[in-house]
């Protein structure tokens, strides 16, 4: 039995400090996805921390250990959907009435046109990531969304080290491509 695998057991039998240690070890990846799935860096950590406290809840249904890391991702994709359903609802009930988004107050923050090219290219990368093949997609998650170095990459997804670069470099190389590719058809639309 892995350590991870001892560490749900116990955490099933209520130990805190077992799941404590789960979320030391996954709090990387499930902020990465959180942050794949919202791409806001606030919804992402909120998503991050409810995902947790619904885990701790029901950590007695996970009935195999050895898939708690996907049984965990599940719960950050069902809490984002849930999440961007009740943005949606309130969207639709301020319609007429003033919400601090519409409040602007000059500054030296960047221009709405630079802010909205800025989020509009972060949306675009965000969208061909979440396109990538998997095997690419969680190291690039990892390494770049959540900040993980190349030792905790391996750890959390039992790859050598030569194996976790390849996979970074690809996965790198498809991202650009990709990204290259997506860029002349945006321009084509213009």
């Amino acid at each position: 039995m892995s350590d991870d695998e001892a560490l749900v057991v116990k955490s099933q039998r209520g130990d805190r400090g077992a799941f404590e240690e789960l979320v030391r070890r996954t709090g990387r990846l499930v902020f990465s996805r959180a942050y794949l799935e919202t791409g806001d860096v606030h919804r992402a950590e909120d998503l991050t921390q409810e995902c947790f406290m619904n885990a701790w809840r029901s950590i007695r249904q996970v009935s195999d250990p050895r898939g708690f890391r996907s049984w965990l991702l599940s719960i950050v994709h069902t809490a984002a959907i849930d999440a961007a359903r009740l943005q949606s609802r309130k969207k639709r009930k301020t319609r007429w009435g003033r919400s601090s988004e519409m409040l602007h107050l000059a500054d030296a923050s960047p221009t709405p046109a630079e802010s909205s090219e800025r989020l509009e290219e972060r949306q675009r990368a965000l969208a061909v990531l979440r396109d990538l093949p998997d095997e690419y997609r969680q190291v690039l998650m990892l390494r770049y969304l959540g900040g993980a170095d190349y030792e905790t990459i391996s750890r959390q997804l039992a790859l050598s080290n030569g194996s976790l670069r390849g996979l970074l470099h690809r996965g790198l190389a498809l991202l650009r491509t990709r990204l290259g590719n997506d860029e002349n058809s945006f321009r084509k639309e213009r």
